[in-house]
Formats: C-alpha cells, sequence, structure tokens
C-alpha cells in the first residue's frame, strides 16, 4: 500500500511529522498491508523509506525537499534532487512500481473561485489517468467540494464512499454531497441516486 511523503516534510513539524509516518506504517502492518511511503531521494524514485530516510525529510524540511507533483518528478530526477510526493506524485510511482492501493489524508480539489483562475489541483486529473485506488478522507474541506465532484464526474472517476453515503471533507465526515456509490463491505455495494434521481441503478 502506497502513502505519501509530502506530509512528512510539508505537513507536520519535527519530530510529529516522523510520529504520523511511522504510525500510518505500523497500522497498515497491523491490518495486513506493507506500507511503502514513496519519495524522491536525491533524484531516485524510493518505493518504500526506511526509518532514516523518513527522518532524512522530516528534518529536512520544506525549505531543502520541494513538492513533487507529476510534473516535478522529471526536474527532480534529472537535477538529483529531494522530493516528496504529493498525491498525483504518489500514484504515478506507485503506478510505475505495480502498487494498486494508495491511502492518504485528503486529496486536492478545485479551488474557490476557479472559474476565475482555473486553479484545479493536478490530483483530480491523476485520479483520472492512473490505475490506483485512492482510499482517502475525501478532498480538502477550503476546497469547493461540489466542484471538485464535478470536475471528478466529468473526467470519470468513480467516488465511493466507505460505509458512508457522502463525500467526506477532510476533517468532517460529511459534506452535504452524495457519493455515487456507498460501499458497506469490499465484496457489497450499493447505488446511491440522491444527484441523480432518474438513473437506471438501484440497491438490490
Amino acid at each position: 500500500m502506497a502513502l505519501e511523503s509530502t506530509i512528512i516534510s510539508h505537513g507536520f513539524p519535527y519530530p510529529a511529522n516522523v510520529e504520523c509516518a511511522l504510525t500510518a506504517e505500523r497500522i497498515a502492518r497491523e491490518e495486513g498491508a506493507v506500507p511503502a511511503t514513496i519519495a524522491i531521494l536525491g533524484g531516485r524514485l524510493v518505493v518504500g523509506l526506511s526509518e532514516a530516510e523518513i527522518d532524512r525529510l522530516a528534518r529536512s524540511g520544506p525549505e531543502a525537499v520541494a513538492k513533487a507533483s507529476r510534473r516535478d518528478i522529471p526536474v527532480l530526477v534529472a537535477h538529483g534532487l529531494d522530493g516528496a510526493t504529493t498525491v498525483a506524485g504518489t500514484m504515478l510511482v506507485a503506478a510505475l512500481a505495480g502498487i494498486g492501493i494508495f491511502a492518504t489524508g485528503g486529496i486536492g480539489g478545485v479551488h474557490r473561485g476557479a472559474q476565475r483562475t482555473f486553479d484545479i489541483s493536478a490530483d483530480l486529473l491523476e485520479l483520472a489517468r492512473t490505475d490506483v485506488a485512492v482510499v482517502c478522507a475525501g478532498a480538502k474541506s477550503i476546497l469547493d467540494i461540489e466542484l471538485t465532484l464535478e470536475v471528478l464526474e466529468t473526467h470519470g472517476v468513480p467516488v465511493i464512499g466507505y460505509r458512508a453515503d457522502e463525500f467526506p471533507a477532510f476533517y468532517t465526515r460529511t459534506s452535504g454531497h452524495p457519493v455515487d456509490v456507498r460501499l458497506d463491505t469490499p465484496s457489497r455495494s450499493r447505488m446511491c441516486c440522491a444527484r441523480n434521481e432518474s438513473s437506471p441503478f438501484r440497491a438490490a
């Protein structure tokens, strides 16, 4: 299971960032997964950081470690630099490594006022183009959740709520916006049709 690294270099101060990263890995192992925290170190894509490498990113911080989205990876590799992967960057590297599941906090989305600024996270386009399932707490609550869901729909990205009817907003379980499908167990789901009452799909 892939894990991102921007939370280490840009998310929390030291040493809380190390504790967060190691706790996420520990929980993954306890649940039967093999965690693989992803980053770029010295221009090399690293899938599965050691504790020493996690500590290196954590101590270096945002001044010395770049945020690495898809567009940044070639430059960081070419110049032999360090980068902490975002959601989009982690998805790309995970796919290259053959990892199909990625767990993170909140994805990026459509920023408020994007009708003027076109400020839309690369995460949304990566979700459409890369064959990796992302398990997350929705989009960050400061974003325009409704437009974020519209962009995901436009690009054919299914939004599935695990034991939830509403799309979460990072710090809160509810956003007022329904998901496309509710999944209560890994083997059974039911369609949520609140956004489209004329949908031909109905719960079994």
